[in-house]
């Protein structure tokens, strides 16, 4: 019988027999920056797929269409139930603050992304991107002085930090402390959830709006707490939930997009070498970039009311997720899903959310993806990675690729 089984970097062919196992050859080399999707069956054949998350069941939708119409219905799949429950993995039993306004639904939504949505545009202005170019740019050259540097912690997480304080418009010592804390807020290695590290981005959080309210400055605590909804100041919780979102919302993104962006170019220096000869099509490679790893597996929601989804019953007070990595990789959308087709035309992908609850950091994180491709086509010469530890999600039937726990390269300068 003629059997092919895969590991993270071959597909080996092998005849198996009664008592024997032959290897036969190696006849596909995976690259280290290829991502899998493993929904791809699934997807095709019912559009749904299941899991179990700390006994509070998920069904999980896996086609683009049915993603979006589901994002779209507030009503029936709502994001503001318990703080935490329409995470995966839920939140529920670290936390009891609601992220706002990401948890929470429409009308009083709009309310609050009124707020905040002008202070999280401020990445289109020409003086942020001079700066954010600068942090990026130092970096780079940081990492061109060393024999290797590991990509992950020396220099995704260091990215992330540092440009957080321009958003924040805080100190830039103050990524020092963030950088401490690690790529998760809510985790510690070998834990999917860790409370005691939770708080100790709560308790910081917390100091931050005490000191903003007794002394405020233009950082966005001060503007935060200074603002008005429905006729009145932001509380100190709101405006906690706005902080929490912004810090835990886009830090393990931004790093894994950052990882894996610079992983693929490491095995496609031709990726490379034409960012330099068509600079026009960085923001497309972006954007592909975004669709082809989508960074955030998924995020949920949970059931008003007794429905349907994919023509599977889903029953009040349950929970559904929208698939943003499967719905990214459906070929009914996507002409060649499994590649990164750096200038896609139409690419009207998920990475970022849709609808009300498209993600409020996008345009940051644009401009932080944006900018370091034009950096690394302007300093780097090649890459080569050295060593890797994949980051794998257990999504109990599915097991995604979402980048690396770990990733050592060496960064070659471009010689002219």
């Amino acid at each position: 019988m003629l059997k092919k089984v895969t590991d993270s970097d071959f597909e080996i062919l092998i005849f198996v027999f009664p008592q024997k196992v032959y290897p036969i050859i190696h006849i596909a080399y995976m690259k280290k920056s290829e991502f899998p999707d493993p929904f791809e069956k699934t997807r095709e054949a019912k559009g749904y797929g299941e899991m179990n998350d700390q006994d509070d069941p998920v069904t999980m939708l896996l086609r683009h269409k049915d993603v979006r119409k589901t994002a779209h219905n507030y009503k029936t799949f709502q994001s503001g139930a318990a703080p935490g429950r329409i995470v995966i993995p839920s939140e529920v039993n670290i936390r009891d603050t609601r992220q706002i306004p990401f948890e929470v639904d429409p009308p009083v939504h709009k309310e609050y992304r009124s707020i905040v949505e002008p202070w999280f545009k401020r990445p289109l202005q020409p003086e942020y991107q001079e700066k954010l170019a600068k942090q990026i740019a130092n970096i780079i050259e940081e990492v061109l002085q060393e024999d290797s540097v590991e990509v992950v912690t020396g220099l995704a997480l260091k990215l992330q930090s540092r440009a957080l304080t321009l958003l924040l418009n805080t100190p830039f010592d103050e990524s020092e402390k963030w950088i401490s804390w690690g790529t998760h807020v809510f985790r510690s290695e070998g834990e999917a959830l860790d409370g005691d590290k939770a708080n100790i981005l709560y308790d910081y959080i917390d100091a931050q709006i005490d000191r903003a309210a007794k002394s405020p400055t233009d950082d966005m605590y001060s503007v935060l707490l200074d603002s008005e909804f429905e006729g009145r100041k932001l509380t100190k919780e709101e405006v906690k939930g706005v902080m929490v979102l912004t810090f835990a919302g886009g830090r393990d993104t931004v790093i894994n997009a950052v990882t894996n962006a610079i992983a693929y170019l490491a095995e496609n220096p031709e990726s490379l070498e034409r960012l330099r000869n068509e600079p026009e099509i960085t923001g497309k490679t972006v954007e592909e970039m975004i669709r082809y790893f989508s960074p955030l597996t998924q995020m949920g929601r949970v059931v008003t009311e007794d429905t349907f989804v994919c023509e599977h019953a889903a029953k009040a007070d349950t929970r559904v997720s929208l698939c943003w990595a499967s719905a990214n990789r459906d070929a009914a959308v996507f002409e060649n899903p499994n590649e990164i087709v750096m200038d896609r035309k139409i690419n009207p992908h998920v990475g970022f959310g849709f609808s009300h609850h498209n993600c409020l950091g996008a345009t940051h994180a644009r401009q932080i993806m944006k900018i370091l491709l034009q950096t690394l086509a302007e300093k780097i010469g090649s890459f080569e990675i050295l060593d890797y530890e994949e980051n794998i999600e257990d999504l109990h039937h599915f097991k995604r690729k979402v980048g690396f726990h770990s990733i050592n390269m060496k960064f070659n300068p471009l010689t002219k």
